[in-house]
């Protein structure tokens, strides 16, 4: 979470004077210290310190407490501080407006918590903050990769109704393999315009697949995604192994199935009632995003491979569409 400095704290924990740290900008406004009044800074961007931060707010408190989420960029700061330094240690303020951080930071704030007072007095023990400050680094260290974890299991970042998450995860599973396409084209193609045109693509399925992925938890995603990359892969690759015009034919087959599927999850949405409506109303805007995209894709293809396609093209292209049914039909289940 969100990070301070501190000294063990009695009733009210004392608070040892702030290090010299780079000024804030003059006009920026700062923390003003109310009387009685522990003010926690913390980090409201990080998962973790979310979840911290709801369990201390439920607990009762032997004085006032103020949380300020530093994160926000419209947060006035304490004097002396920037927001980097602030975001990178959990701190807390006291009321004489000194400022605690790391270890002594929770201890500060566990003194004044009933519930959780006999860990500051443990801490108060001869080497007991030293030894949780080591601890409380080692945690830094490890941080960043349980923040990637937490937010993996959080809950969709846009309200999705029940009946679209099935095509959600169908979503996510499709970029997945669309972004395989594309790198499975570049691992066998030669010919500098498709190498060009499966760059451009590719970028812009790994903005889809980064924008879908969020509106996901990783328990809903579908359990299939190893497969999909190696289908992907294969799906680009082998007609690139034929030339241009099967790459271009393939792509085309694939976005056309894509479109399709993208509107009848818009036409889902538009049947929802005003109020489901209303609020899915940002999750449509990303789906109409990512199909206006998809249909760019589709009609390039088209414009690159004119004329009429083989026989053994057309076969391929009918066979990329039964697969990419079956796929979605499987991934919306597993």
């Amino acid at each position: 979470m969100s990070q301070m400095s501190s000294r063990t704290p009695k009733p009210v924990p004392a608070l040892p004077a702030a290090s010299p740290l780079a000024p804030a900008t003059p006009a920026a406004p700062t923390v003003a210290c109310a009387a009685g009044v522990l003010t926690v800074l913390y980090d409201g961007a990080c998962p973790l310190c979310r979840r911290e931060i709801a369990l201390y707010r439920g607990l009762p408190a032997d004085q006032p407490l103020a949380f300020v989420d530093v994160s926000d960029t419209t947060t006035a700061l304490p004097p002396g501080r920037d927001r980097a330094q602030l975001l990178a240690r959990f701190h807390v303020l006291g009321a004489d407006g000194r400022l605690v951080d790391g270890a002594r930071g929770f201890v500060a704030l566990w003194a004044v918590l009933p519930g959780w007072r006999r860990l500051a007095q443990l801490a108060a023990m001869p080497g007991a903050a030293g030894l949780m400050e080591i601890g409380y680094r080692a945690f830094l260290r490890l941080r960043p990769a349980m923040q990637r974890l937490a937010v993996a299991f959080e809950p969709a970042s846009l309200h999705v109704p029940a009946i679209l998450c099935g095509d959600l995860r169908s979503d996510h599973a499709g970029e997945t393999g669309a972004v395989w396409i594309y790198r499975g084209v570049l691992t066998v193609a030669r010919d500098p315009g498709v190498r060009a045109f499966a760059r451009r693509h590719l970028a812009t399925e790994q903005e889809h697949l980064h924008l879908i992925t969020p509106l996901l938890p990783w328990p809903q995603r579908s359990r299939l995604l190893l497969p999909w990359r190696l289908a992907g892969w294969l799906t680009g690759a082998l007609p690139a192994l034929a030339g241009p015009r099967a790459v271009y034919a393939t792509i085309a087959a694939v976005e056309t199935f894509v479109d399709r599927h993208y509107q009848e999850q818009l036409d889902r949405i538009d049947a929802l009632s005003a109020a489901e409506r209303t609020a899915c109303a940002p999750l449509r805007t990303l789906l109409a995003r990512c199909q206006g995209d998809e249909r760019a894709h589709r009609d390039e293809a088209q414009r690159l491979s004119p004329g009429h396609a083989s026989w053994l093209t057309r076969v391929w292209c009918a066979t990329v569409d039964i697969g990419s049914k079956a796929a979605v039909a499987l991934a919306r289940r597993v």
